[in-house]
């Protein structure tokens, strides 16, 4: 079993950085592919960024690319979201997945992950 706790969410202001983590427990972290996802009030939960097991590939959604940075330290069991530039339509309850091991499905679809914390509000205020 693998547990998932994300920190670092709160309030900021439009143009603000937040760095989002996400500690996880259990042996297969280093061999599994993480994901953020985050949802706003009234929406479906959407695909934001997500790294495979060794941090060599990574995938962005379009409205992120260039402002959000996702990487992971397999030593520490935990993944990052650097989010800068941050605008208000960033708000959302942000949520940190991870993948059973070996499951090379596609990173966007939420369907393929295993594992989901219980999430961080990140507010942007004007």
């Amino acid at each position: 079993q693998v547990q998932l706790v994300e920190s670092g969410g709160g309030l900021v202001q439009a143009g603000g950085s937040l760095r989002l983590s996400c500690a996880a427990s259990g042996r297969t972290f280093s061999s599994s592919g993480m994901g953020w996802f985050r949802q706003a009030p009234g929406k479906e939960r959407e695909f934001v960024a997500g790294i495979t097991w060794s941090g060599g590939s990574t995938y962005y959604a379009d409205f992120v690319k260039g402002r959000f940075t996702i990487s992971r330290d397999n030593a520490k069991n935990t993944v990052y979201l650097q989010m800068n530039s941050l605008k208000l339509e960033d708000t959302a309850v942000y949520y940190c997945a991870s993948k059973a091991p070996g499951n090379r499905g596609s990173y966007n679809d939420h369907r393929k992950y295993a594992y989901w914390g219980q999430g961080t509000q990140v507010t942007v205020s004007s």
